[in-house]
Parts: structure tokens; sequence; C-alpha cells
């Protein structure tokens, strides 16, 4: 199977409001999508790729952006149904209720998925300083600054899983949007010590 095929397998088409995030067993990403789209639910899976080396050949592989984790429009009128899949361990929760992904999270995700740029998982950030991109493919995506050795990456965090993508940006094409006070993240950190 090629990759595009493999992409393509994993995102369906049924029709609902919101977007839903599922917690997965490592490495099962891929089956539980394509499990959900047979059951007609509408799936999206994030894939990025990436060439690996090995002594005797490269070859390309696509990989999750959000290792353990895919998302399901729909669905919670039958949670059973979507938990009794194989490789599901839970529907992302938050108060009690499952826990609405913003359709604007994952237009950005798209929209970095589709603009080409080289683009990899990355540790979640909960500080620095919020940019904004002026021009070009990722206009208008907001996301924290950060540095990478000699490039400058866009990082797009989704907080209500706690993981983050990083794209890497032009200094010269973003802008200043704000940033979060210091005083407030040593706050946070003397609260968790």
């Amino acid at each position: 199977m090629n990759p595009s095929e493999d992409r393509d397998q994993i995102v369906s088409a049924a029709g609902a409001l919101n977007w839903y995030a599922l917690f997965t067993r490592y490495q099962h990403e891929k089956p539980v999508a394509l499990a959900l789209s047979n059951k007609n639910y509408e799936v999206y899976l994030p894939l990025c790729n990436s060439t690996r080396q090995w002594q005797d050949r490269s070859k390309q592989l696509w990989f999750p952006l959000f290792p353990s984790y895919v998302f399901v429009r729909g669905g919670m009128d039958r949670p059973l149904q979507i938990l009794s899949t194989p490789g599901v361990i839970h529907i992302v929760r938050f108060g009690g209720q499952p826990a609405i992904v913003s359709e604007t999270h994952l237009d950005a995700v798209r929209k970095i998925l589709g603009s080409h740029a080289a683009v990899e998982p990355h540790p979640y950030l909960a500080c620095g300083d919020r940019v904004r991109v002026k021009s070009g493919a990722l206009a208008g995506l907001e996301g924290i600054l950060i540095r990478k050795k000699n490039l400058v990456q866009l990082i797009i965090s989704m907080q209500m899983l706690g993981r983050s993508a990083a794209v890497e940006v032009g200094m010269s094409n973003i802008e200043r949007v704000g940033a979060m006070h210091a005083r407030v993240v040593t706050s946070r950190m003397t609260a968790v010590a």
C-alpha cells in the first residue's frame, strides 16, 4: 500500500457536527481509524511523513502527528460502538463529558499538513511568545515560536490532548500576538512543586 492510499483510507464522510478525540493504544492509530471508518464514522488521523534510513535502503513512512490520538466526528450518542473498536482506550473527556475538539484547531492542522512544509510531532509547550504567520500558505495561523538549532518553528498546540506539532517558518514572516506573563508561569510552577 502506498502512502497516499494509506492516508485516503482513514478519512471518510458521515456528516455529524462535533469532533471528538479518542486515545488509542500505542501504534494503533491507523487500525483504529480504518475500523471506525468502516463503521461509517467520519475519521481524521493527521499523518506526517519521515524518511527512515537503513543500511541498505531508505523509505518514506507516514506517522501520526499526534501519537495515540484519532479524531472522530459525532458518535457520542453510541459511545460503546466506538469504545468497542479494537485499539481504542477511551474517549478524551473534560468535566465528565466527551471533550469537543475545535474545528478551528483541526483546520489549522490540515493547513499545516497541506502546506508541504516540514512538519513533525513536538512536545507540548505551555509558555512562550505567541505569534501569527503574516503571509504565505500558513497565513493567519497562530502558535508558539521556538528555535531549534538554526531553524525557527511555529508550535500549534492542542491543549486538551497535551500534544503539539511544529512547522518551520521564516522569522521575517511572523508577528507577535502576545506573550504569557512570566509571573503566571512562575506561579503555575510553584503551585505544582
